[in-house]
């Protein structure tokens, strides 16, 4: 989870295509800020937590969405996509049948605590529904939980890129010098996840996948995120990141941070 937060954080001064499409940049600098990713992320892992680990779809979906109205109107300014905005501040609580990559932003924490990839998978889907009942938002958040899960319990890249594949269906084929010329924002999961699953795929350590990310343009703050989010499960993440980190996002949050450290499920 903390792996999206800093891949938002990493990736906010380059979203809307404002990178120079390369790998040299500076990690933070002062526009470097958390955004919606960031807010929503902290809001889906306190709403699991609250719901309890063993709890059926009605009420971990009324705990996440509880969590999510509550962040979203403490961090009002974040950056939410407009449909996303509005039902923040409705009273209609029902999807909306998004395929935004907000579902797949957002799912990080849902990797981290079950015993199962079954039950990853089932609770990641929930998250999504709750907003993005899509087939590509549900999808969106069940490949990037799955990859966590997959990465923290020892698998490797191509085991875990073959199992995408073949679970999700998507396409993993093109490299991210392919993908980084044409490649511009998107907002979709279906042309958000596959991109940065590739620079998860081709990166060497968590800072490398970053690298990749904000290299391939787009919705750089999420991508970053979602890919992040996978690169924490397989490298873990450096201590000097942790630090800037803690440094770049507010107390109320770390005691969510310190909740979901306390019921991360061992491998």
């Amino acid at each position: 989870m903390y792996g999206a937060m800093l891949g938002d954080i990493i990736g906010s001064p380059y979203e809307f295509d404002k990178g120079n499409k390369s790998k040299v940049f500076p990690l933070f600098c002062k526009a470097s800020e958390l955004t919606d990713d960031t807010v929503m992320t902290i809001a889906v892992c306190e709403g699991i937590l609250n719901a309890g680990l063993d709890a059926g779809e009605e009420d971990m979906k009324n705990a996440i969405i509880d969590a999510m109205h509550d962040w979203g109107n403490r961090f009002p300014w974040a950056g939410y996509g407009q449909k996303f905005y509005f039902w923040l501040g409705g009273r209609d609580r029902k999807p909306y049948g998004s395929y935004g990559n907000g579902s797949a932003m957002r799912v990080a924490a849902a990797g981290w605590f079950l015993d199962t990839l079954e039950r990853t998978r089932e609770v990641a889907r929930w998250t999504a529904e709750v907003t993005h009942n899509h087939p590509e938002g549900v999808k969106g958040a069940e490949s990037v939980a799955a990859v966590i899960w997959l990465a923290r319990h020892g698998k490797t890249k191509d085991e875990i890129k073959a199992y995408v594949e073949k679970k999700f269906g998507y396409d993993l084929s093109r490299t991210c010098d392919e993908i980084r010329p044409s490649y511009f924002h998107q907002e979709s999961c279906q042309k958000t996840v596959p991109e940065a699953m590739t620079a998860f795929f081709e990166g060497t350590d968590f800072e490398d996948v970053v690298r990749n990310a904000v290299s391939l343009g787009g919705d750089c703050d999420t991508l970053t995120d979602i890919a992040a989010a996978m690169a924490e499960a397989m490298y873990g993440i450096p201590g000097e990141l942790m630090d800037e980190l803690m440094k770049r996002t507010p107390p109320v949050m770390h005691e969510v941070m310190t909740n979901f450290e306390n019921a991360k499920c061992g491998v």
